[in-house]
């Protein structure tokens, strides 16, 4: 109860540090488990750009088990919170119990799937671009998929965890998995030249970890009482949290879609390239938006670490109705992110092979280099667009506007997203997917902006019903 009128009295910018920090730091840990791993697979000799380019395909196959974890878990957190502030402790309970019972199941369901399916899927995201590309990425897969339910356990357990007034546990048991992940990489990958499959053995050994320290916590639980009945499937608990969840899945999702379609017009275009159009070298556009990409997901990940680690708090004062207080936490939370994009922004035009160094260049052509600066300053160009944009999906989400929320989401990632990546390239060639990023952003900014506007209007301070009476 101490910590539920915490979140309605203290100051906004020492919650934000408080809850938004350790979210951040556990987002971008998440992130580089994948990163990580294609860092070592880089510069690992007999991997080079074909482990690279394996590392991008894999890479959206993660991000939908990723997806479906996040609807879980952040929709969660978003009830919880919003429960809290209303004094409803009883359903903030029934919700983490269903959820926690939707994230197993589905995390057995999409790993069964992948192990059946994993041709096709490969296939499906440009894995036969050549021959080595295909085998090292069916090898990664592989190994990856038998983590998939300890990941999605992982993952939408976090939010709930920070919903429950635990940011610090939260971030460190993502940091537990992530640093066994660091240390594992190395040995299984250049002492025990296990490959492709040491890669992913030491990703799924961190993601065990994270998902052990998840289930402890759940037994010593703060703010949230969890019993037995917590995990009789509710539909009207289950549907509130998956709606709240909606826009993180599809935020995460379209980022799939986005990426399938980008893929496949690299494999399209990059084979009619005179240079890329050989087989030495087909691998090379693909490993380095891959890389471009992942860069782009620590950006994002601080981004969205910063609004979701808001999220308890504008749930409990909309709960409370306290819209002044969300009012100046949206402010905040907007030149924030402006400043993160910024940042961004200026290391990507003006370090962008120090970037590329990081993931093994040295031991690749000038071809390389050549086109992952080129990737690097047109792809990422409109970076501070991109960080108010998802920083607008996710306030809204926490807001409880869950349509206004979807509806801009999918506009930016599928619209949008897909939509350039298909389109441009036909008029661009293979620099058509480099633009279809920044004129994506451009684009969703606009729709973004009256947006917000509108929803400033709506917390005004006069609307409370306090200050109405």
């Amino acid at each position: 109860m101490e910590n539920q009128f915490y979140l309605g009295e203290e100051k906004i910018g020492k919650l934000m540090m408080k809850y938004a920090v350790p979210c951040i730091i556990s987002l971008l840990v998440g992130a580089l488990y994948n990163i990580v791993d294609q860092i070592f697979i880089a510069n690992a000799d007999y991997l080079g750009s074909y482990g690279n380019a394996a590392n991008t395909v894999v890479f959206p196959l993660t991000v939908i088990a990723l997806a479906i974890a996040v609807m879980i878990g952040d929709g969660c957190c978003a009830f919880v919170s919003l429960s809290l502030g209303k004094g409803e402790s009883r359903e903030a309970g029934q919700s983490v119990g269903n959820s926690i019972l939707l994230t197993i199941v589905s995390g057995i369901i999409l790993a069964a799937i992948y192990l059946m399916f994993s041709d096709f899927i490969i296939t499906l995201f440009g894995g036969r671009v050549n021959n080595e590309t295909f085998l090292n990425s069916k090898e990664y897969f592989f190994w990856i998929s038998l983590g998939i339910p300890f990941y999605m356990f992982g993952q939408a357990m976090n939010p709930i965890i920070r919903a429950d007034g635990s940011p610090k546990f939260a971030m460190v048991s993502t940091l537990c998995g992530a640093f066994t992940n660091i240390v594992l990489d190395p040995l299984f990958i250049f002492i025990f030249k296990w490959g492709m499959m040491g890669a992913a053995a030491a990703t799924v050994i961190g993601q065990i970890i994270t998902a052990a320290l998840a289930v402890w916590y759940l037994c010593h639980t703060r703010s949230v009482s969890i019993t037995k009945d917590n995990f009789r499937l509710c539909s009207n608990i289950v549907k509130r949290t998956l709606t709240l969840g909606i826009c993180s899945f599809l935020s995460q999702i379209s980022l799939v879609a986005a990426m399938a379609a980008i893929n496949n017009m690299i494999r399209k275009y990059g084979a009619l390239d005179a240079i890329f159009g050989q087989e030495q070298y087909a691998q090379i556009p693909m490993a380095v938006v891959g890389i471009v990409m992942k860069f782009f997901q620590i950006v994002i990940s601080i981004v969205v670490g910063m609004a979701a680690g808001c999220i308890p708090i504008t749930g409990y004062n909309m709960g409370a109705e306290l819209y002044d207080r969300v009012r100046r936490l949206f402010s905040c939370l907007l030149v924030s992110e402006a400043l993160v994009g910024a940042a961004a922004l200026v290391i990507t035009e003006f370090f962008p092979k120090q970037l590329i160094a990081i993931f093994g260049a040295a031991n690749e052509s000038i071809y390389y280099t050549d086109f992952a600066v080129k990737a690097f300053r047109i792809y990422l160009c409109m970076m501070i667009f991109a960080c108010i944009n998802k920083a607008a999906f996710i306030f809204l989400q926490a807001m409880g506007k869950a349509v206004a929320s979807t509806m801009l989401s999918m506009l930016r990632e599928i619209v949008f997203g897909v939509g350039f990546a298909l389109l441009l390239p036909i008029f661009f060639g293979l620099d058509g997917v480099l633009y279809s990023m920044p004129v994506s952003d451009i684009l969703t900014v606009f729709v973004s902006a009256a947006v917000i506007i509108s929803a400033y209007r709506q917390l005004t301070p006069v609307r409370r019903l306090s200050e109405q009476v």
